[in-house]
């Protein structure tokens, strides 16, 4: 860290990622205004893969159309996905990130 103040581009990516995980996916987003080193933490998967269900890989077929897990994340916010042979959909409240 450089003398005097403490600044927060001193932090790694994954370090900043790992404090914004402790808050909620809006928050995260939100975030990634304050500076060049929020908005990338921000937008890594590191950082969604923490928002994401810990069994999401389960439940959501395999799609190459998501460049990334906050793409995925807001997709499943939008999109829902159908489980069980149809019976059940799956989709993801964007503010929490719980299953609905």
């Amino acid at each position: 860290m450089s003398s005097g103040t403490p600044n927060f581009d001193d932090l790694s990516n994954d370090c900043l990622a790992l404090i914004i995980s402790l808050t909620s996916p809006l928050d995260a987003c939100r975030s990634s205004l304050v500076s060049k080193s929020f908005n990338s933490a921000a937008g890594s998967d590191v950082l969604w893969d923490k928002f994401l269900p810990a069994d999401y890989q389960n439940l959501v077929p395999a799609s190459p159309s998501f460049s990334s897990l906050k793409s995925l994340y807001l997709g499943l916010c939008d999109h829902p996905v159908l489980i069980e042979d149809g019976k059940k959909s799956f989709s993801l409240d964007k503010r929490s990130g719980k299953k609905c």
